[in-house]
């Protein structure tokens, strides 16, 4: 009996040694290889926003006050439901 809880340690340690090297292998590679890449990667590009006009601005102001009072909407109707039942 002693044998087959020695054994059973013995594996257990093993078993937890192992995952601990290799989840720091893990955690030094991937530094590493985040290193390289901002080393040698390419550089970000800079997106510039586009002018709007007066006109265009209102308009598309006014697109997402609709679409939020139909996704309200469709959402109370949903809540009503899921509670009749």
């Amino acid at each position: 009996m002693d044998s087959l809880l020695s054994e059973g340690l013995e594996l257990m340690v093993f078993g937890m040694g192992f995952v601990f090297v290799f989840l720091t292998l893990l955690v030094f590679v991937t530094g590493l290889m985040s290193k390289l890449v901002m080393k040698y990667g390419p550089a970000p590009e800079i997106k510039q926003a586009k002018k709007r006009k007066p006109a265009s601005a209102s308009a598309s102001a006014s697109a997402p006050a609709a679409d939020n009072d139909e996704l309200v909407a469709v959402i109370s109707a949903a809540v009503h439901k899921f509670r009749s039942n």
